[in-house]
């Protein structure tokens, strides 16, 4: 089995992880969305914060920029329409407040709030990127996980080296899908959108949103010799959190810099950094996930 990243094949995955977005207006402020199965057990959590975000987005002026949301998921979603429900809480001189309520069978599986910003001139600082090698450097997820394919659980075989229109390549790639070795709690991969996107900032933020739910939580299972695909181990998002500091382009090379400072009562802290090629910080992200490993201790 192979990838194509070619350019005519990057654009049609581009366009399906693209179409994900584009939400079916359903009146009073209601959205559908699709779902995919991009073989996870429940709907990817990146795929429902991508569409809440595109839903507050279709309520906001778009001279207002996204500086913040916060989400939490509540229930795990099935592979059928998610219907987004958009309270307009604020819109003041500066600042425009969204609440964003994502249902399915009539159960609410996730909540959403989002701020957004009239542009403005500030004071100015970050911190510095980390030094890693460039994107061309390294070899993309799907070829690492080539390597490992015998290692794989047969369930994941598939779904492991599907190409998609987001484009990773790890800096310090696990050593073995299921049993690695274990190391610090840090991690880097480069990130991007594999073909040209339209000039539109929403569409780049919701495309990031929906990226940065990618390697929180299992950077944090580092240090304690599992992965996501280990038969052991079970986890899962509680709430998400991003803040987006810039503007940037996501159809070109962002590093994704991510730490867990903390794990304890089965529950694990993750937080992670967005820079461009050239070292700018554009987003930070946070998240907590519930952890269960079974024969081993939590802490």
């Amino acid at each position: 089995m192979s990838f194509d990243y070619s350019f005519f094949g990057a654009q049609r995955l581009v366009a399906q992880l693209a179409g994900l977005l584009q939400l079916q207006d359903q009146g009073g402020d209601r959205f559908l969305g699709q779902s995919e199965d991009v073989g996870n057990p429940a709907v990817f959590g990146g795929q429902v914060l991508g569409q809440a975000l595109a839903a507050a987005h279709r309520t906001v002026d778009p001279d207002r920029v996204v500086h913040s949301m916060h989400a939490y998921f509540l229930l795990p979603g099935e592979f059928v329409p998610i219907e987004y429900a958009v309270e307009r809480e604020r819109d003041g001189r500066s600042f425009t407040t969204r609440h964003v309520v994502a249902r399915q069978h009539g159960r609410t599986i996730f909540e959403l709030s989002a701020s957004f910003q009239a542009r403005e001139a500030g004071i100015e600082h970050q911190a510095p990127m980390p030094d890693v090698p460039p994107p061309e450097a390294l070899q993309s997820e799907i070829e690492c996980r080539k390597r490992a394919l015998d290692r794989l659980p047969a369930r994941w075989r598939a779904s492991a080296l599907q190409p998609r229109g987001l484009e990773v390549r790890p800096v310090d790639p696990q050593d073995d899908p299921v049993a690695p070795a274990v190391r610090p709690a840090q991690s880097q991969v480069w990130m991007r959108i594999a073909a040209p996107l339209p000039d539109d900032p929403s569409m780049h933020c919701e495309l990031l949103a929906y990226a940065s739910d990618h390697n929180l939580l299992s950077t944090g299972l580092r240090p304690h010799g599992v992965t996501y695909y280990s038969e052991q181990t079970r986890m899962a998002s509680l709430d998400h959190a991003m803040w987006f500091h810039r503007d940037f382009r996501f159809d070109d090379w962002l590093l994704y810099s991510l730490d867990s400072p903390s794990a304890n009562g089965a529950r694990m802290f993750c937080r992670g950094s967005f820079y461009t090629r050239d070292g700018v910080l554009v987003a930070s992200t946070a998240q907590e996930g519930v952890v269960r490993i079974r024969g081993q201790g939590q802490g």
